[in-house]
């Protein structure tokens, strides 16, 4: 029988699209995180990247406070940001393993962090009167965005929630998660999907020996 919940093995979900799956937990929490998963692996060989173009980056930066709305990254800034995501990447998989941290992650991240001053300066304006913010010409957004979610990737690697860093345990899905309790998966979809592939696979046994 399948367990409750599950997938049937000949449901079809290969039109799954990736604005269907809900943010993955610590998502909201950790933008490095999410970062991390805007690289999305699908049933049916489908592949979708959130960073792929320019103005994709763009929106996604725009969307977590990385960037004015008018910021219009070009192609090279777009990398840049993709290229961080798969050192980040790297690092969270080490972690969820135990593994030692690969040094060349390890530079990426810090050449990230030293690419930008943390420190909000002083100013003043008529209407606002004081107030602190990080100044820096048009030219450096992707710079500070860069050290932004490199900071916000070393605080989750190194803080307490570091021991629930988890990979999704439901092929093909690559997102990581934080860990509540014993949970496996990223979403229900991704529980339901593996569920149902056990429950096939514990069917098919018998079916294969009486072959023998």
């Amino acid at each position: 029988m399948v367990e409750p919940g599950a997938y049937h093995e000949n449901v079809d979900d290969t039109d799954l699209d990736a604005a269907a799956l809900p943010p993955a937990p610590g998502d909201g929490q950790y933008a490095a995180l999410a970062l991390a998963n805007t690289t999305i692996a699908l049933p049916g060989n489908q592949f979708t990247d959130l960073l792929g173009t320019p103005a994709a980056a763009t929106d996604w930066l725009v969307a977590h406070g990385l960037a004015p709305v008018d910021a219009g990254l070009q192609e090279m800034c777009a990398g840049l940001v993709r290229s961080l995501r798969e050192q980040v990447r790297v690092l969270l998989a080490s972690r969820s393993c135990s593994d030692p941290a690969p040094q060349s992650a390890l530079n990426a991240v810090n050449d990230a962090l030293s690419k930008a001053p943390t420190a909000e300066l002083l100013h003043w304006d008529p209407v606002r009167g004081l107030y602190r913010t990080a100044s820096h010409p048009i030219t450096q957004i992707v710079e500070h965005a860069l050290a932004t979610l490199a900071a916000n990737a070393a605080d989750l690697l190194t803080g307490p929630d570091a021991e629930r860093i988890a990979a999704c345990g439901s092929a093909p899905c690559t997102r990581f998660f934080l860990r509540n309790g014993r949970r496996q998966w990223c979403s229900v979809r991704c529980g339901d999907r593996a569920r149902a592939a056990r429950a096939y696979a514990k069917r098919s046994q018998p079916a294969e020996a009486a072959q023998r």
